[in-house]
C-alpha cells in the first residue's frame, strides 16, 4: 500500500481503517474447509479484537493478527453466505481429492514395501 504523509497524518492508514470498519464481519480460518464468523470490533495495523457470533458461550474479546483474516465483509448474512458458498465449492473437489489421496497411500506402501526388500535382500548377502 501506498503511504501519503501529510503533517504527521498517514492518510492511506486512515482511508483504509475506514474502509475496513466499514466491512466489520470477518471470516477466519478454522480448519481446511471451514471458516468461522468473526465481528471485529477494534483494529491496528497489525492486530484485531472481537468475537465470534455463533460461539455457544460468549467469552472475553480475542485478539489475532490481521494476517488471520481471509476475507471481509459488511454483514453478517454476506460473511455466512459466503463462507457456505466456499463450503460448497470446497466439496466439488473431495471426490478428486480422496482419489489422490488413495493413490499416494499406495505409492507410499509400495516405497515402504521396497525400503524393506532392499535391507532384507541386503541381509541375506
Amino acid at each position: 500500500m501506498a503511504v501519503a504523509a501529510r503533517g504527521g497524518e498517514n492518510l492511506d492508514w486512515e482511508n483504509a481503517v475506514s474502509e475496513q470498519l466499514a466491512r466489520p464481519w470477518a471470516l477466519m480460518r478454522h480448519h481446511a474447509g471451514w471458516a468461522d464468523v468473526f465481528h471485529i470490533d477494534t483494529e491496528t495495523a497489525d492486530a484485531i479484537t472481537g468475537f465470534y457470533p455463533d460461539r455457544e458461550a460468549l467469552g472475553p474479546p480475542v485478539n489475532y493478527s490481521i494476517r488471520a483474516v481471509l476475507a471481509r465483509f459488511p454483514t453478517l448474512e454476506a460473511a455466512r453466505s459466503a463462507r457456505e458458498g466456499a463450503v460448497l465449492e470446497w466439496r466439488k473437489h473431495e471426490a478428486a481429492v480422496q482419489a489422490a489421496e488413495g493413490k499416494l497411500r499406495e505409492a507410499e506402501k509400495a516405497r515402504e514395501e521396497a525400503w524393506l526388500r532392499c535391507l532384507r535382500d541386503a541381509a541375506s548377502r
